[in-house]
């Protein structure tokens, strides 16, 4: 299917990164449970925590390193795929898994040295940081470049994951003392994000003309699959000739359903949120819910390194 039986389990199946997932997920079980006394405040974590922290890193394995990674390396469409189910899917669900109590401690630790780029997670700012390089990244010529370049290519990965965790704190952030927006501004925060995307999913959708070598140029092609499988590029155009050997799209069209995937995935997970948020908002306002007391800016520090 797609091709796919071409490539070896390691090729499809990445070891060294599920090692390290589940690694990753063995030191979480381990927090949450025989270690979770060492934290002041702690609790039983609830097994939709569990299971939301299970679900994520499976979505960022299987983005990152299983058969979806490599197919986004030989269509457009699934690399489209691929971007959303790691920053739109896996981060939210990893960040709902963390118990309040856990967020407490990181922060405590980290909140004195990373002052200084605290506004790094201002709403506003945190909007444009992350679509701002999730769109920097679809411009022809840098996506190329990042694709065609392997520590360059991990670099902004990692960078784009923490901008995107960034964002996403805006709106799942379970602490009431450190939350800057609830409400009305949460659902503006929500409509600014769908926005933002837009331009980058319409230049794709619209285009012309293929816009990527890397999925269309079989030299450039082949050069960006020598990072995720064996062989030289030589060998592997001598296999395939190109990406069209597994494709049953053209270019043009597989350019375009993949800003399409990227947009309706966007827009299924915001407008999914935009309802939560606005049911507990009319809920809350109607006073059949819980008040938020949220601090003043001044108190944020200080109230969570007290509460610790």
């Amino acid at each position: 299917m797609l091709g796919l039986s071409y490539f070896s389990f390691a090729e499809l199946w990445s070891p060294l990164f599920l090692a390290v997932m589940l690694l990753l997920t063995a030191g979480y079980f381990v927090l949450i449970g025989p270690l979770s006394g060492r934290f002041q405040g702690s609790s039983q974590v609830p097994l939709w925590r569990r299971f939301s922290f299970i679900f994520g890193m499976l979505a960022l394995y299987l983005a990152q390193g299983g058969p979806l990674s490599l197919l986004g390396h030989i269509l457009f469409s699934f690399h489209m795929a691929s971007m959303a189910f790691s920053y739109l899917v896996a981060v939210p669900l990893i960040m709902l898994g963390i118990p309040d109590w856990c967020w407490r401690a990181l922060l405590k630790g980290l909140l004195r040295p990373l002052r200084r780029v605290s506004f790094l997670a201002q709403p506003v700012v945190a909007a444009l940081l992350f679509n701002g390089l999730f769109s920097l990244y679809h411009i022809p010529v840098i996506h190329d470049y990042v694709m065609l370049h392997f520590a360059v290519h991990r670099l902004y990965y990692a960078v784009l994951f923490l901008t995107s965790a960034l964002m996403w704190w805006n709106l799942i952030n379970p602490l009431p003392e450190l939350r800057s927006i609830n409400g009305l501004g949460q659902i503006g925060f929500i409509f600014l994000n769908m926005v933002l995307l837009t331009p980058a999913c319409g230049l794709i959708i619209f285009a012309g003309e293929p816009l990527y070598a890397t999925y269309s140029d079989p030299q450039t092609w082949a050069r960006a699959m020598g990072y995720c499988v064996s062989g030289s590029p030589a060998e592997l155009l001598q296999a395939f000739g190109g990406p069209a050997f597994f494709g049953w799209l053209s270019p043009k069209v597989d350019q375009q359903v993949g800003g399409i995937a990227m947009k309706f995935i966007q827009e299924f997970i915001f407008a999914s949120m935009l309802a939560y948020v606005f049911y507990h908002w009319y809920k809350k306002e109607n006073g059949q819910d819980d008040a938020e007391v949220s601090a003043p800016s001044s108190e944020l520090e200080e109230r969570v390194l007290t509460r610790v």
